[in-house]
């Protein structure tokens, strides 16, 4: 080990007295520190002095150290529940070093006997660990933790980020059968595009979040484009805001916020547990969901999930059917953490509904007139996708880990759709069919590195990322006579016939590489924590149309910096504040535009943000200002999709989770959002909101546990969106809107075998309503349709 300055002993040399202080009564109280007790910690990762310091001090115990045992030692820290021997044997674990009791709550430390073998932290930035091991909020549906790219897994006490994480526990009492079902929970983010339609699309403060933009434990492009099935889903995280530098460039540049998937892994306990499920019109599903662990240790973990579900919905002749089956693998050994993910996913959709595109000064549809499904019968939406990622982890030293991950997918999606386009005040509309067919294929990789050290004072956790995504992509499709349609008396059409018109072929390669560095600095004792750090990023799209290459080559290279800063004013609140940059890839024009696929140039977004945290301990709440800036795009009056100034959206997001009153839990918040566009063309939409941004978006969600019939719970949630503007001249406005489920759950046991039954009702009071007014992925910007009253119910056993 090298020579320790004086310097770096010297803070080192009060080590004792620190912890005696943090220990005193007049901040923690003693009844923390009974025998056996347990309660929720939070110690980041850092030095081993400052990690024992803060446990010690939230633990209500005295800590007696020689600086000399300590010194240049540093610990992965823990978030979770425990004890407080069991505490201090995680925060040591790899140090060499031994808890050694000498008095009643007192305790010191000393070298283990044999010191040559030393255990490592086992640490996680790619989610190779046990499920098991993560630490889980007050009341089960949100996690403490949660995924911050290249920082890794942060509490959501210590991120300079607005984090939510939905656990698995929450999605299955939600009875979530896709990503569209998981984010309902949160009132940042709408979905955007019909229910049991050809994809899932989401807004995030107001901006677009394309399926293709979620990750699949930090890797980009990895699940299927169209929809994600949650079986698959250990926890599902949610970053508000841009998170370039965090997590490299997005596929589809996908700004207000990011979404990851956290994969599934083998628990230490033995999991077996079938779940059969019924939909209202008629969807049967079956789910099972197997985990081992075997060998010395249990160091082998395989984790088996499967689903299968189809049937009608609720629309007439409209049904779904969804497969999906993945493995997930894993080895951990005391230093490296190994794990493997394959998947397939079959999905098709009969009569999929379509956004419904106005003509220019056309009126707004009343939507609760339109009691039929206006999508043809012949229509379908079938898509396949084949999935894979390999992850490992490696601590070199105590203070040195590196990491890789590789991930491919090979994505087949074949439609027979027709667009709902130039809609008449009386709901007459143009009915164009088509055909689509497209074929991806992905390969990304990542490598990294993070070391821990301190400087004096001041403790470092030092991020060096290497990211690269590569997709190559083939849109080709035919185009069908034309005829007219109505939303309110809709007529069935005959199947199409002979093509009047094919579309050009085209393929696209994107090429996406960037190298990010980051250093977070701990300071007095990890309270205040100031991350800082720069993404260098280049975007190469090149296409070709009918086999000829498109000029010009869209080639950017920039550099995006990142600065958060947390400061823990007391044990239970932070505050923080950010200001993230980054290099993005532009929009590519729909498929019903003049100029459809062309794609645009990469641009710079921008986002400042401050908010405060509090963590109760049973219950949290959290409150962010934010402001994010990005180009605005809008079609010209020859029917071209082109960028056209600026779009700001700024806003006001108050949240709660966690079990305030015992048997009682809450999960929801506000978000207030102030949209504007400036610098349009010739100042023509300067100051007016943009599209499909609602003022006002509630969430309010609660299970109450009823005393007197134990596993008996009752849920209700509601859910509000104010009116949105659908085109840029603020001229078509839909209303607001309201939602509200009701649910209940009860858990018991049949022999030794665990059984839950749930039940639940989305949209109680059946109302039809306009639910978003966005721009999709490949039309113009649309009105989605609600979903009308869907009867959940499911049956989950364990073995």
């Amino acid at each position: 080990m090298p020579a320790v300055s004086p310097c770096r002993l010297r803070p080192l040399l009060h080590l004792g007295l620190l912890m005696s202080l943090s220990a005193s009564p007049l901040f923690m109280s003693a009844s923390w520190a009974e025998e056996g007790a347990r309660r929720t910690y939070q110690v980041p990762a850092g030095s081993l002095g400052a990690a024992l310091t803060r446990f010690a001090g939230l633990a209500g115990v005295s800590l007696s150290v020689d600086p000399a045992l300590v010194s240049g030692r540093n610990s992965a820290g823990l978030t979770g529940e425990y004890g407080v021997q069991e505490g201090f044997a995680r925060l040591l674990q790899g140090s060499g070093l031994q808890l050694q009791p000498v008095g009643e709550q007192a305790f010191t430390l000393t070298p283990v006997p044999d010191a040559s073998s030393l255990q490592l932290p086992a640490t996680s930035i790619m989610g190779a660990t046990a499920a098991d091991t993560d630490p889980v909020y007050a009341g089960g549906q949100v996690a403490r933790a949660g995924s911050q790219g290249m920082l890794g897994e942060q509490d959501f006490m210590d991120s300079p980020f607005s984090v939510t994480s939905y656990t698995q526990q929450a999605l299955k009492n939600q009875q979530a059968r896709t990503l569209g079902d998981a984010v309902a929970a949160d009132p940042s983010v709408r979905t955007t595009n019909p229910a049991s339609g050809r994809f899932e699309q989401f807004t995030v403060r107001g901006f677009s979040l394309f399926n293709s933009d979620v990750s699949y434990g930090g890797l980009y492009g990895i699940l299927p484009t169209y929809a994600i099935d949650m079986e698959i889903a250990e926890r599902v995280d949610i970053l508000k805001g841009p998170s370039a530098v965090l997590s490299g460039i997005a596929p589809r540049g996908s700004v207000g916020g990011g979404i990851n998937i956290v994969p599934k892994r083998a628990t230490d306990q033995p999991i077996t547990e079938l779940t059969a499920s019924y939909a209202s019109a008629g969807q049967f599903g079956q789910a099972i969901d197997i985990g081992r662990r075997f060998g010395e240790g249990q160091r082998f973990g395989v984790r088996f999930n499967g689903v299968r579900q189809s049937g009608d919905t609720e629309w007439d002749d409209q049904s779904v059917k969804r497969e999906t089956g993945v493995l997930g693998l894993d080895w951990r050994e005391d230093r490296m953490r190994l794990s493997l993910d394959v998947g397939h996913q079959y999905r098709r959709a009969d009569a999929p509904q379509e956004r419904v595109e106005l003509a220019p000064g056309a009126k707004v549809p009343d939507a609760s007139d339109i009691h039929h499904n206006f999508a043809q019968p012949w229509t379908y939406a079938q898509s396949k996708d084949s999935f894979g990622a390999l992850r490992g982890e490696f601590d070199v030293n105590e203070s040195l880990m590196v990491y890789a991950a590789y991930g491919a997918r090979k994505g087949n999606y074949d439609f027979l759709r027709h667009g709902i386009q130039s809609t008449q005040s009386n709901g007459d509309f143009t009915l164009v069919p088509r055909t689509f067919r497209r074929d991806e294929d992905v390969q990304t990789a990542t490598l990294g590195a993070r070391q821990w050290f301190s400087t004096g004072a001041v403790n470092h956790t030092l991020n060096l990322s290497l990211n690269r995504f590569d997709m190559d992509f083939d849109n080709a499709g035919e185009r069908y006579l034309r005829s007219i349609g109505n939303l309110y008396n809709p007529v069935d059409v005959a199947y199409p016939g002979r093509p009047n018109r094919f579309d050009t072929s085209t393929h696209t390669e994107d090429r996406f590489t960037s190298v990010a560095l980051a250093d977070t600095l701990g300071l007095f004792d990890d309270r205040l924590l100031v991350t800082l750090g720069a993404r260098l990023q280049r975007v190469k799209v090149t296409s070709w149309s009918n086999g000829v290459r498109d000029e010009p080559v869209n080639d950017e290279s920039a550099t995006s910096p990142a600065l958060g800063v947390v400061f823990k004013a007391t044990e239970h609140v932070s505050l923080y504040a950010n200001y993230v940059e980054g290099l993005t890839q532009g929009e590519t024009a729909p498929t019903t535009a003049n100029n459809a696929d062309t794609v645009f140039a990469p641009y710079r977004s921008k986002q400042g943000e401050v908010g405060i945290k509090y963590d109760h301990g049973s219950f949290g709440l959290t409150a962010s200002l934010f402001r994010i800036e990005q180009p605005a795009y809008q079609y010209d009056d020859q029917n071209n999709f082109k960028p056209n100034g600026k779009l700001r959206n700024q806003g006001l997001e108050l949240n709660v989770f966690g079990e305030p009153l015992e048997g009682v839990r809450l999960l929801g918040g506000v978000m207030f959002l102030d949209s504007q566009q400036s610098q349009t063309t010739d100042g023509e939409f300067d100051g007016n909101r943009g599209t499909g941004s609602p003022v006002v978006n509630a969430n309010l969600g609660a299970e109450w546990d009823i005393q007197g019939v134990e596993g008996l719970t009752l849920t209700a949630r509601a859910i509000h969106t104010s009116s949105q503007y659908l085109d840029p001249a603020n001229e078509q406005k839909i209303d607001g809107w309201e939602r509200y489920d009701l649910g209940g759950r009860y858990a018991f046991k049949v022999g030794e075998r665990p059984v839950t039954l749930r039940a639940s009702v989305e949209n109680v009071l059946n109302t039809t309503y306009w639910a978003s007014a966005a721009t999709s992925s490949d039309s113009a910007a649309g009105l989605t349709l609600s979903t009308p009253r869907t009867w959940l119910v499911s049956a989950t056993v364990g073995f």
